[in-house]
């Protein structure tokens, strides 16, 4: 393939050049997030007691947000893409391909694949767009572009520590959510999954009264909290405030694989020409987006080996094909 085929990598916006976060969008919203249903805008998937939720934990499980037959078809890709049998635990243990710069990742099963038409198909599910709505009080919105996660059992050679983080340091109150669709039942604590510590969200201003002055911005002291493994069903969404400090969880079960696809939206930048184009380019011609913790697949099968996602009318202004 030629080069100039696959346009510029560079994302205009350069924030995550060496931090965590996804640069497919900006890192802070302009539009602030939703704090209360005053706004006569209702709610289209949650419930209240779902809303009261988010608002006190800062994060919450949207039930069955797409079908188990695209769930199952998403997980399908996924193995074929990583050259892995899920029936054959022999295959999953291989050396990364390319060196995370995050090293706190290496090991925990991030798979480089961002625009093929399976992580497309879900994105554009309209719950999942519904959801986010809901989160936001707009449906003017952006979806992240971002990858997948196979999470095997820890193996001697193969382990990596559960670790709290923030991608966004809390201290500048981002205004953004993060989320995961959970592509295979993920109900036994004991594999890998998402956990967090809604003590530390909700006390966070007063904590960090107490932390030294030289702390490290994205990595708590999680002495004292208790940390929360969330259970999801296959299908399930779960979306969390970028204040939530989060991780995956270890996974110390014998032979139970965490499957799931990283989905995010926030308010859509149309006045951001060069982010959009780049957005737009990295869907066409199949990009990753480039940063601290992405570091891409080299084999190139995304450009090589599949073609342009097909998106749907809601799908295209997710994206910023067309606008709102």
């Amino acid at each position: 393939m030629k080069q100039e085929t696959m346009g510029p990598t560079r994302v205009p916006n350069k924030n995550h050049e060496d931090i965590p976060g996804n640069p497919s969008t900006a890192t802070s919203s302009k539009v602030k997030l939703r704090t209360n249903l005053d706004d006569g805008k209702g709610l289209k998937v949650l419930s209240e007691a779902d809303w009261e939720f988010w608002i006190t934990n800062g994060y919450v499980i949207v039930r069955n947000a797409v079908s188990l037959e695209q769930t199952e078809a998403t997980a399908n890709f996924l193995w074929e893409f990583e050259e892995k049998d899920p029936t054959n635990p022999e295959t999953w243990y291989t050396a990364p391909r390319a060196e995370m710069q995050m090293k706190e990742l290496t090991n925990t099963g991030m798979v480089e694949v961002y625009n093929h038409q399976m992580l497309w198909n879900n994105r554009q599910s309209p719950k999942i767009h519904a959801a986010f709505a809901d989160i936001w009080g707009t449906e003017k919105l952006w979806c992240t572009i971002d990858r997948a996660n196979l999470n095997f059992p820890l193996r001697p050679g193969f382990e990596y520590k559960a670790f709290i983080h923030w991608d966004y340091d809390p201290e500048t109150k981002p205004q953004n959510v993060q989320g995961v669709l959970a592509l295979a039942d993920q109900n036994d604590e004991n594999m890998g999954g998402f956990q967090c510590i809604p003590e530390l969200f909700q006390t966070y201003d007063t904590w960090k009264l107490t932390q030294p002055v030289d702390r490290d911005r994205f990595k708590p002291d999680t002495t004292g909290f208790t940390l929360t493994k969330v259970k999801l069903n296959a299908g399930d969404l779960l979306i969390f405030n970028s204040s939530q400090p989060h991780g995956i969880r270890a996974n110390l079960s014998k032979d139970k694989v965490r499957i799931a696809q990283y989905i995010s939206m926030m308010p859509a930048e149309e006045d951001n020409e060069a982010l959009r184009q780049w957005r737009i380019n990295s869907w066409k011609n199949r990009i990753a987006p480039q940063g601290y913790a992405f570091p891409g697949d080299p084999r190139n099968w995304e450009q090589t080996k599949y073609s342009t996602a097909k998106l749907s009318p809601l799908g295209r202004k997710l994206l910023g094909l067309d606008r709102w």
